[in-house]
Formats: C-alpha cells, structure tokens, sequence
C-alpha cells in the first residue's frame, strides 16, 4: 500500500524534528549542557537511525530537499514526492507542537529550536551557506544511497555523519537547517517565520544542483 511509505516519512521526519529541535531547546533550557557538538550529534544520530529504520519502505528521504532532488532525477513519481512533502511536513509540524508541550519552560527566544540567522549574518549569506551544506548532504544520499555502486549498508551512517559535521560547521551562524522540515516544524508550532524562505531556497537550491551534478555525470559513467 501506498500510504505506508508516506506515514514513513512522517514519522521519521517527526523523530528528526523532535530530536533534532528538541536537543537545541534542551541546549537553550538547561545552560548549554548539550554545546553545538551535542546538537550536532543529535541530529545525526537520529537522522542516522530514521534512514535505517524507513530507507527499505520509503527510501528514507526524511526531506523535503531530497524528495525534490528525486523529483528533479526522475527518481521518484511525483504524486509521491508530492505526498511525501506533506507527510513530512505533517511530522515536522506535530513534532513542533510537541515540543512546546514538553518544554514549557523554554527561553521564548529559542522558539522551539527553529533554525534562524546568527546576528551579522544576511538572508543572502543564509541562502548561500544552506545551500552548500545541502550539496555535500544530496551529494552524499546519491553516492551511497541511489548509486548502487555505493555503499548502500553504510548510507544511514554516511548520511548522518554529513548532517553532523555540517551542524558543526554552519550551525552558529544558521543553524543548519538543510531541511525545510526541519524549519517548519518548530516554526509552525511558535509562529516564527521571520526567516522561513531561507531554510527552503537555500537547501532546494543546493539539493538540486548536488543531484543534477551527480546524476549528469557520476551515474551517466556506470
């Protein structure tokens, strides 16, 4: 049946969110006791395990970038990259308004961990950076994950691993969203979208040209 890979998506994408933005609220709530290093580990851990519990039903997408990367390749029929976009918005969404149950006592300027823009840091730098960090992300889902050359037993790990050092890397300054999911979720549920149009230009952008570049040239090679 088809909605089983769709509620697939929700839920992976529910557990990204959740983890994810939930580890940055706990960071903000409990006097940095996670540090950007902790987040960052959240974050690919969960992503890392989310890609292994759903990759043989869905694919594993847990991303609205990604699902438009395959939209873009060919690589997935659009009524189901269509339905795997709200199904992970969907998830992203409630893992929000969990969140804000759970974590009553959040600093109100943390807004349930939404990715936002460090202070000096323009929408354009924003726009730039998200997109870089989403090619080296897309890079890799199609290297090791749509490639059958690749290594396809190491692809939650590779992934996670590329979202890990990615966070390390970008998350002071945008918070390295890489996912539009990942923004909407807690942006949904505190009503902060001040800055939305960048956790979705910049990762569509950069998904696209990572997919294109390696499907163009590295799959046209085999």
């Amino acid at each position: 049946m088809q909605w089983n890979k769709y509620l697939a998506e929700a839920i992976a994408t529910f557990a990204l969110v959740f983890i994810g933005a939930g580890a940055v609220v706990a960071n903000a709530t409990y006097n940095n006791s996670l540090g950007l290093v902790g987040v960052a580990l959240a974050h690919g851990l969960v992503l890392m395990s989310m890609i292994y519990a759903t990759r043989h039903i869905s694919g594993g997408h847990v991303n609205p970038a990604v699902t438009i990367a395959m939209l873009v390749t060919k690589k997935i029929p659009v009524k189901d990259g269509i339905a795997y976009i709200i199904f992970q918005l969907v998830g992203a969404a409630i893992a929000g308004l969990l969140l804000a149950v759970v974590f009553v006592n959040a600093p109100a300027s943390v807004h349930l961990g939404v990715t936002d823009l460090a202070s000096g840091v323009s929408v354009t730098t924003g726009i730039i950076l998200e997109a870089v960090l989403t090619f080296f992300l897309v890079f890799t889902v199609f290297a090791v994950a749509v490639d059958n050359r690749g290594l396809a037993d190491a692809s939650g790990l590779a992934i996670g691993l590329v979202l890990t050092f990615d966070i390390l890397v970008g998350g002071s300054l945008t918070g390295a969203a890489m996912n539009p999911a990942r923004a909407f979720g807690p942006a949904f549920a505190s009503q902060y979208f001040l800055t939305q149009p960048v956790y979705w230009i910049g990762p569509i952008i950069g998904a696209v040209i990572a997919a294109l570049i390696y499907d163009r040239i590295f799959l046209k090679t085999k």
